[in-house]
């Protein structure tokens, strides 16, 4: 008999899908590295069980522990998985920008949510950093995870999802596209790439309102790139230690709106029923298509569901009362 001891093991070996229709006007050949396949549905899964693990074999996570963290919720998922099977209990701190559903999620699989406002300086105490932080400082037998600086979290895309992109293309992949929030994905995976074929190149998509764009072109943390922004998921107001500008070649910055409308294209077009930032990465791949050739194999990957937004997104009414629909 074939199956997983438990939800834990179906984590990774995700698929990689032929986008055809959306990418109509490209040379190459795109492929989207589909993550939305992990239990939780989300990429985070994987660094979610690698940062627990390692925390465990650290010694910082106990028997009986609660594992505390700030996240946009797909992080909190998979956290959460790995935490049933292994007897921990949870704590999340969410931005109130983020979709009621990733709040009902978590608290769906027995965490516990608390909400803090976007609009204030990560230094803020009422900050989802600042919350987390003094959560875990005020919580007996916890762990504060902090994907932002928590080098597992590149570590589990470098010996997972990047290995499995040179294999799935046979080592053909020219491109590697992807959102950037904490950096671990685009870190990870394109360590392993470079490490493999140094001339693939390495490209992060960012939001307006962040900070990642301009930092890797001029060296320069300018705080007046800084502004709140509707997009999830990627983008960020300070620099995580997991982003590791030097293999990264460039970065391309898509708007609110086109994130909201390209992620709805992705649903009716390719019938993949995804995440924000699937919008963002798929637009920004299409803003970055002259540099693709016809023998090129652009792989971008998709980091979460779309059941995450629909009360945002795959709304109607909200796309109307935020401009993006006519």
């Amino acid at each position: 008999m074939k199956y997983a001891a438990n939800i834990l093991e179906t984590i990774g070996n995700t698929p990689l899908v032929k986008l055809n229709k959306i990418v109509a006007s490209v040379d190459a050949l795109v492929l989207a590295k589909m993550e939305t396949f992990n239990p939780g549905n989300s990429t985070k899964d994987r660094m979610a069980l690698k940062m627990i693990e390692d925390a465990e074999a650290q010694g910082l996570l106990k028997p009986g522990g609660t594992i505390i963290e700030g996240t946009s919720g797909n992080t909190g998922m998979g956290l959460a998985l790995a935490a049933i099977v292994k007897g921990y209990k949870c704590i999340f701190v969410l931005a109130d920008k983020q979709s009621k559903e990733k709040a009902d999620i978590l608290k769906g699989v027995g965490a516990e949510v608390v909400i803090c406002p976007t609009a204030v300086e990560p230094e803020d105490p009422r900050s989802y950093y600042s919350v987390s932080k003094r959560l875990a400082a005020e919580t007996p037998n916890s762990w504060y995870v902090n994907q932002y600086d928590n080098p597992s979290n590149a570590q589990a895309h470098y010996e997972s999802t990047g290995p499995e992109i040179w294999k799935q293309t046979d080592g053909k992949i020219t491109h590697f596209v992807v959102g950037v929030g904490t950096g671990g994905t685009i870190s990870g995976v394109g360590k392993y790439l470079k490490e493999q074929n140094p001339n693939i190149k390495i490209w992060g998509i960012d939001t307006y309102g962040s900070v990642f764009k301009k930092y890797h072109e001029t060296g320069i943390f300018d705080e007046n790139e800084i502004y709140p922004y509707v997009t999830e998921g990627i983008g960020e107001d300070m620099l995580p230690k997991n982003v590791n500008f030097d293999i990264i070649d460039g970065f391309e910055k898509v708007t609110d709106k086109d994130a909201a409308i390209y992620q709805r294209k992705l649903a009716k077009e390719e019938g993949l029923f995804l995440g924000n930032s699937a919008g963002s990465a798929i637009k920004g791949l299409l803003q970055l298509q002259a540099h693709f050739t016809k023998d090129d194999v652009v792989v971008v990957l998709f980091h979460d569901h779309g059941t995450r937004y629909i009360g945002k997104m795959f709304n109607d009414e909200w796309m109307k009362k935020m401009g993006y629909l006519e």
